[in-house]
């Protein structure tokens, strides 16, 4: 697998309430409105705290008539990173492999190399958790293993940004943002990937650093 996206990352200190999050909506011209094109990458303590969560959206700006036909590309691995030792390289990986109306989840394991090429990571099924697709309109399908819950489907897009406010801003045209403003990404949807781990599967106390990427099959 490469590297098919640019990167989303961010620096998280274990403690109760923190909730980061990295947006890259519609500014990738190389991927924009393709398949591996990460819209929102978000991570924070779940509602156990000795558990994070990772979510990274992708396909976004989806109409309701559109998240109807959309699916994973069965081409494109989600590919969480977790440097845990402040190095910025990543020490741990969570693939997350899309296959015929399955998500597959690899890992955290050791990365078999680092960087901007990938291989799949599993040693044996034991590190994998798998969760069918959810398709537009159904409930929510989830499944736990090993302590690790994953979620994959469509969702509402949940980043709130108003884009013609900013445009008006960097154009010189307006000196700040409106109270309240337009929710720009209203109405649309993206494929999210959820995945919940043990905070004892990635290090489980002090500061990591967590990027995700998209990664394309050659």
């Amino acid at each position: 697998m490469k590297k098919g996206k640019h990167i989303l990352g961010i620096s998280f200190l274990f403690a109760a309430g923190l909730f980061l999050i990295s947006a890259d909506h519609i500014d990738a011209p190389a991927v924009q409105g393709g398949t591996s094109d990460i819209t929102d990458f978000y991570a924070f303590q779940g509602e156990n705290s000795n558990n994070m969560v990772f979510v990274a959206n992708v396909q976004g700006l989806l109409s309701p008539s559109a998240t109807a036909g959309a699916s994973f590309d069965e081409s494109v691995m989600i590919e969480f990173n977790i440097d845990n030792d402040g190095d910025f390289v990543e020490d741990l990986v969570i693939q997350a492999v899309p296959r015929n109306g399955k998500m597959y989840i690899l890992g955290p394991v050791a990365p078999r190399e680092t960087g901007l090429s990938s291989t799949l990571t599993a040693e044996s099924s034991k590190d994998v958790t798998s969760v069918k697709i959810t398709s537009y309109g159904e409930e929510a399908v989830t499944t736990t293993k090993r302590g690790i819950s994953a979620f994959a489907g469509p969702r509402d897009d949940p980043f709130f940004f108003d884009f013609a406010q900013y445009s008006a801003i960097i154009a010189g045209e307006a000196s700040g943002f409106n109270n309240p403003g337009s929710d720009t990404f209203a109405g649309t949807n993206v494929l999210s990937v959820v995945v919940e781990v043990p905070k004892s599967m990635i290090g489980g106390s002090g500061t990591i650093n967590t990027w995700v990427e998209s990664k394309r099959k050659q």
